[in-house]
């Protein structure tokens, strides 16, 4: 516990505030673990800053670009400073959401077709070029499509999701910036399911019950916003499968320290379907990990200080 560990958060993303309550929340705990700790609100003299305070490792609590995309793993590797959760490449591939799709293509983890779509002249077009990248997508005019997820590539937090269904009106071109990367996906009915992994070793499947009509932005981290129900009261198999996919995407895309793998199971047709990996989940005071950790006995604070005793460079 020697040295000053800082926490990172903020940034200018539109997650920046999100990123804040989980630095928040995860300093109070280190401190109170005994840890010497400040938190820094990243902007754009950070390289400098920690320069000057030269901390003994840093915890990684931001959230979306920048702070989970590979982009600040970078910089700290370069300036040698131990961080927690996952490194570039982990993090760089797990923030593309069909990178990481295309790079668990052969672990047997099923995922929702999808089709890489553009928004520029504030029409929503196929992204050609990556389309004919990617094989087995299916097309524009897809019936597998007719009930969609519409959503940027790389964010978290459910920052700019919306969920299409046949017969509703296209949604607003300017919810997203110009020129933005989305990606159309096979919306699967059904239950959410997610597992968090700590070092390795999955904890246990969560069933979130939400309020809204998926589980966005508000229902993650507004209070009331869902219910969380742990363990989830899933067939035993579906069960043990979450927990298996969730701890080989882990490994397979090198991630560290914690990730947190989310679900959508279709109790009408058995399906099992992966969303997503983060590696930069949510350690608010609603959030998932911080739940399913405590219920295997771990207190927020050997959560954290697990974290921090992990910390290292690529």
């Amino acid at each position: 516990m020697s040295g000053l560990t800082v926490f990172l958060m903020g940034g200018w993303t539109d997650e920046a505030e999100v990123s804040r309550n989980t630095a928040k929340a995860c300093f109070q705990a280190a401190q109170d673990a005994g840890w010497t700790c400040q938190m820094i609100e990243v902007e754009r003299d950070i390289a400098s800053r920690l320069a000057d305070l030269k901390p003994r490792r840093a915890f990684n609590a931001l959230h979306g670009q920048l702070g989970e995309d590979g982009n600040m793993q970078g910089m700290l590797n370069l300036m040698g400073i131990p961080y927690t959760h996952s490194g570039v490449l982990a993090s760089a591939v797990a923030m593309d959401k069909p990178m990481t799709k295309t790079v668990l293509g052969q672990s047997g983890i099923r995922f929702a077709d999808d089709i890489p779509i553009r928004i520029s002249g504030g029409i929503i077009t196929p992204d050609q070029d990556t389309v004919q990248q990617t094989p087995n997508s299916p097309t524009p005019n897809s019936p597998t499509l007719y009930s969609m997820v519409i959503k940027p590539r790389n964010t978290g937090s459910s920052v700019g999701v919306h969920i299409w269904h046949d017969g509703d009106d296209l949604p607003q071109q300017n919810l997203w910036p110009e020129d933005t990367q989305l990606m159309a996906e096979r919306f699967i009915p059904g239950r959410e399911l997610t597992v968090s992994v700590l070092h390795g070793e999955p904890l246990t499947v969560t069933e979130i019950i939400q309020t809204n009509r998926f589980y966005d932005y508000e229902a993650k981290y507004a209070d009331g916003g869902s219910t969380h129900m742990f363990p989830a009261d899933i067939d035993g198999d579906v069960f043990a499968t979450a927990m298996e996919w969730a701890a080989i995407a882990h490994d397979q895309l090198g991630c560290r320290g914690i990730s947190r793998s989310d679900f959508r199971f279709n109790d009408a047709t058995g399906e099992l379907i992966m969303l997503e990996l983060n590696t930069q989940p949510g350690m608010t005071t609603t959030s998932l990990v911080p739940e399913q950790a405590e219920y295997k006995g771990i207190s927020m604070g050997a959560l954290v200080s697990s974290l921090l005793e992990a910390a290292q460079c690529d």
